[in-house]
């Protein structure tokens, strides 16, 4: 009998990418590991059961060599970037507006930011009417060449202290005497519907204002975070808007009453005793070096270290040359490195740092290790905004959105340098800084 040719079986592609030889970021603690993805459904995956009961080969073998693998970093503060700002529409209007976004998100990812917030500072209405539409959440499309992923616009004003207003123009500040309807024509009542989600994920305001305990109740009702920020707020007054329902503190020290001995103000509720406030509030730290002191954002860890989100609160300055730039509502800023001053009177104008530094200043500040500075821009932000279930973490069902990192030490005494290396988004690379140089990681 002639023999019998078996045909050659084509096993059909699974989108399973298996990550090998690396460390996985896995709450304060860094674990050898390997981590099993899918760029189908950009989750990540269980990887005893693809292996020992699904029998699935992953398609691609990603050996990193020993370096870091983290969850994708969470900027909750992020006014612009590369040139644009999230509070100026452009003459040309909403299509040159959409691709400023766009071009925001296209460039942000590269830095291992895969999700963020895209703020808008206080504005006249029609601003806030014309933008917040395109900033809603928009991973519904699950889409990985589109880049940074918006979680939700963050609104910070214009419900703020005249007092404590930062560079924020004080001829666009108002009260929300009548509460959410208060909000509601700032906003633009399209932006707050009362029946479907709003693409408003976070409100900064302050809670001593007229109608603010209120409009903080109104706000949590609809699923959209409160925060505290640019005020004069009292201890008292703040313990108030956390009771109100406030969970957030904006970038603490920042644009707020100082600690006083016999007041403690905003920075209080750090010490609460968790009877009295439950539960503590999360609170953003610039960690650029120029707002805050490293000493006293060492002391807000040590208070509250399951609060600390670092944040970046970059302006649209942020990877643009020195110089000065027109900004909203008349106003210039004057960028000389890291420092953004406002050109009328030397305010600090925001920052121009990326996320990843801002971990790296932390470790170098702090003494904290890599996974407890990480987990400020992954796990904490991702809890602060209630997304925790498929964000901020490594766990299998969660979004695979991952960053490689590489840690090196400075020589004895020297600071620690963190760099980004690639970047995945929906388990997809999306990023990857050897193939810029002709030199691929090793495979």
């Amino acid at each position: 009998m002639p023999s019998t040719v078996l045909p050659t079986v084509q096993h059909p592609k699974t989108g399973v990418v298996k990550f090998t030889n690396c460390l996985l970021v896995q709450g304060n603690e860094l674990v050898d590991g390997d981590l099993w993805v899918s760029s189908v459904t950009g989750k990540i995956l269980n990887g005893q059961e693809i292996l020992y009961e699904q029998r699935v080969a992953p398609d691609d073998i990603v050996d990193l060599a020993g370096r870091i693998l983290s969850p994708g970093l969470i900027d909750v503060q992020l006014n612009g970037a590369y040139g644009f700002d999230f509070s100026v529409i452009p003459s040309e209007g909403s299509t040159a507006y959409r691709k400023g976004v766009q071009m925001v998100n296209s460039n942000l990812v590269r830095g291992g930011v895969t999700s963020y917030m895209p703020t808008i500072t206080s504005q006249r209405p029609e601003v806030y009417h014309k933008a917040l539409p395109f900033l809603g959440p928009s991973g519904a499309s699950r889409n990985a060449a589109q880049g940074s992923e918006s979680l939700g616009a963050h609104c910070e004003g214009p419900f703020i202290s005249p007092t404590k207003n930062g560079i924020h123009n004080i001829s666009v500040l108002q009260t929300p005497h009548a509460g959410l309807s208060s909000l509601s024509t700032v906003y633009g009542p399209h932006n707050l519907p009362p029946n479907a989600p709003s693409p408003i994920k976070l409100v900064t305001l302050a809670p001593e204002l007229p109608g603010a305990l209120p409009a903080i109740s109104a706000l949590t009702e609809r699923n959209i975070r409160v925060s505290i920020g640019h005020s004069e707020s009292t201890y008292e007054e703040a313990k108030l808007a956390m009771r109100a329902g406030a969970s957030s503190i904006t970038h603490l020290f920042n644009a707020m009453r100082p600690l006083h001995h016999r007041n403690p103000g905003i920075f209080g509720l750090l010490g609460t005793a968790s009877s009295t406030v439950k539960p503590k509030p999360y609170f953003g730290i610039i960690a650029d070096g120029i707002h805050i002191h490293p000493t006293s954002i060492k002391i807000a860890w040590n208070a509250h270290p399951d609060g600390l989100v670092l944040v970046t609160d970059a302006m649209r300055l942020a990877g643009m040359p020195d110089g000065v730039y027109d900004w909203t509502n008349g106003s210039r800023i004057v960028k000389a490195g890291a420092l953004l001053t406002l050109e009328e009177n030397g305010k600090i104008a925001g920052s121009s740092i990326e996320l990843v530094q801002c971990v790296e200043n932390f470790l170098n500040w702090t003494g904290a290790s890599l996974s407890e500075g990480l987990r400020a821009v992954t796990e904490t932000p991702a809890k602060m905004l209630g997304v925790e279930s498929v964000k901020g973490g490594l766990r299998a069902g969660m979004d695979a959105d991952l960053v490689v990192l590489d840690l090196a030490d400075g020589a004895v005494g020297g600071d620690k340098k963190l760099s980004v290396e690639q970047v995945w988004k929906f388990g997809i690379k999306v990023f990857d800084r050897s193939e810029e140089h002709g030199q691929k990681v090793p495979q």
